[in-house]
């Protein structure tokens, strides 16, 4: 065995290793270990991507040298050794990306504690791309819940313990179905590494034994799945955990740790049942449908949000639903799209959450709407960063969201029942797509004025869109009437009421901001704290921040413009799933 070959084990063992080391250390050299320590994996990862590549077949690395049931082994193809080497360089920039944010919202004594959480999810990430054993891929699903519920809660602040607990209850309800499964499958197939059990699948199936119990089994393994990946719709826990997390944990738990989830379920279908096996079950057809609800139904809900981040959030809810409608077409191409839509999404979400944060630190640290008016200008890369963002989620050319979505049409071109409704559905998530993005990106990179600066006084005088004088004239906007109503724009009257954009009365009241359904008012003074608050931001400012935003334009950009390589890359590990 070569040397190189060692390596997936030896990742595993160290990130596993780095969490308690980080725990007898303090924050700074926590941080430095943990960004030590994803480097080197992904630079492992690297050279296990090179030595399976020429070889053409994966291997199998027994530890200890035991076989089973005694042993316990990983498998190591070109798509694992690919996906490894992908999440590090994702989990690597988005630690980049939250250092400012780690350093003000989690509590200095504290700080040591986080790094301990993502070095054990690093190691759970890692071993459910590796494992060939479905029992440690359930403990590893385990350590990935318990480190994800760290991540959130590590603010301490009502809103993520209250995220903590809802993230909890339905993990460990997805977690509990995932077992009960694999419980179902080991008394059926008396097997749990994967090698085996797909062998002892394929007979039964052959033989039509076990029919049911094989069914059940599948259902009870998919259904915790998708709970723990936020499927529609059991995604109730993810706005509130991805919108209030510290920004790094955001962009993890969105990039990696549902991607995990599914990657698992990929294994699941092609290397422990057999994808013959999971069309035949019907299974497959329950995920197109939840997929397909899930595409729109996140997409409407992004629509209404007026927090920025919450937006974001709802349209991961959007996103998981592409990767399982993928998987719903039951074909080789429907796998393939969907674990290219896993790396765009990872590359495209975390640059959207990374990029708002910014937006954020250009008013006043704001996420809401009526805030980042203008921001783009503000800060010129993250607007930047945020408009490559948006026009990949929505699926324009150059970016990787529209090779996703053109994979998808493609892999449901002649399918006889699912290529309709594949291709409608791919239409209206995009329609949508663009409504709450581009509204988003039209929002900052509209001035301030066009939206905030409308200003009142006692005599009725209103500058910013359009002027009053005390007769209730107005003039550059629209008509008036002898009351001093005017229209176009809104109403103004000699006491300095307005609507349309806003209500402002005399007391300097709004009622249009709104924050999660709460519904608030804020006065004139406010609105102009905002805009005093909120302040240029250049690139040497932040340059940790700054890095990660051009290293996500650039890594969008990769998976748009070199698609034919990596979908290469992408066939041919899943050809060594057989």
């Amino acid at each position: 065995m070569a040397f190189v070959q060692n390596f997936p084990f030896l990742s595993i063992i160290l990130s596993l290793f780095s969490g308690p080391l980080c725990a007898v250390l303090d924050g700074k050299w926590a941080r430095r270990v943990n960004g030590a320590v994803i480097a080197i994996i992904g630079i492992l990862s690297v050279f296990v991507l090179k030595n399976v590549i020429p070889a053409g077949q994966p291997y199998v690395y027994r530890m200890g040298h035991f076989s089973a049931p005694w042993g316990n082994e990983i498998r190591v193809g070109v798509l694992e050794a690919f996906m490894a080497c992908f999440f590090c360089v994702i989990m690597l920039l988005c630690m980049m990306g939250g250092i400012r944010e780690r350093e003000t919202e989690i509590e200095e004594s504290k700080q040591n504690l986080y790094y301990v959480m993502v070095n054990l999810l690093l190691c759970s990430l890692l071993a459910l791309i590796y494992t060939n054993d479905l029992f440690t891929a359930y403990v590893f699903v385990e350590i990935n819940t318990i480190s994800a519920c760290g991540l959130i809660m590590i603010r301490q602040t009502g809103r993520t313990f209250e995220a903590a607990t809802r993230y909890m209850i339905m993990s460990l309800l997805g977690s509990g179905l995932l077992l009960l499964g694999i419980c179902y499958l080991y008394a059926v197939t008396g097997h749990l590494l994967m090698s085996n059990i797909r062998e002892q699948v394929q007979l039964l199936a052959a033989g039509g034994q076990h029919h049911i119990s094989l069914m059940v089994a599948l259902g009870l393994m998919s259904v915790g799945l998708a709970i723990k990946s936020a499927l529609y719709p059991f995604h109730a826990w993810l706005p509130d955990a991805y919108g209030y997390s510290t920004l790094s944990s955001s962009a993890i738990l969105s990039s990696l740790v549902s991607k995990g989830y599914i990657f698992l379920l990929i294994k699941i279908f092609c290397r422990v049942i057999g994808f013959d096996v999971v069309t035949e079950s019907k299974v497959v057809n329950v995920l197109f449908v939840f997929g397909i609800i899930g595409m729109i139904m996140g997409s409407w809900s992004a629509i209404k949000e007026k927090n920025l981040r919450r937006m974001i959030a709802f349209s991961s809810v959007a996103q998981i639903g592409y990767i399982y409608m993928g998987l719903g077409l039951a074909t080789e191409a429907g796998i393939v799209a969907s674990i290219y839509h896993v790396l765009s999404h990872a590359a495209t979400k975390s640059l959207l959450f990374v990029a708002a944060s910014g937006l954020s630190d250009a008013s006043g640290g704001s996420d809401r709407y009526a805030d980042i008016t203008g921001a783009g200008f503000r800060n010129k890369l993250a607007g930047t960063a945020f408009l490559v963002g948006s026009l990949s989620m929505v699926g324009m050319p150059m970016f990787s969201g529209f090779i996703s979505k053109l994979f998808f049409a493609q892999a449901a071109v002649g399918h006889a029942h699912k290529m309709l409704p594949t291709v409608i559905a791919l239409a209206i998530s995009t329609i949508l797509n663009a409504v709450y993005f581009m509204k988003t990106v039209i929002r900052i990179y509209t001035p301030m004025g066009a939206y905030d600066a409308v200003k009142g006084d006692g005599t009725g005088k209103a500058d910013g869109i359009g002027k009053t004088d005390g007769t209730g004239k107005a003039d550059g906007i629209g008509k008036t009437d002898g009351t001093g109503k005017a229209d176009g724009i809104g109403k103004a009257d000699g006491t300095g009421k307005a609507d349309g954009i806003g209500k402002r009365d005399g007391t300097g009241k709004t009622d249009r901001a709104e924050e999660n359904g709460a519904g608030s008012e804020r006065s004139a003074s406010d609105w102009q704290e905002v805009g005093r608050t909120g302040r240029q931001v250049v690139i040497w400012e932040q340059p940790a921040k700054s890095a990660a935003l051009i290293c996500f334009i650039l890594l969008n950009l990769i998976l748009g413009l070199n698609s034919d390589p990596i979908m290469r890359l992408i066939q041919g590990g899943i050809e060594m799933f057989d």
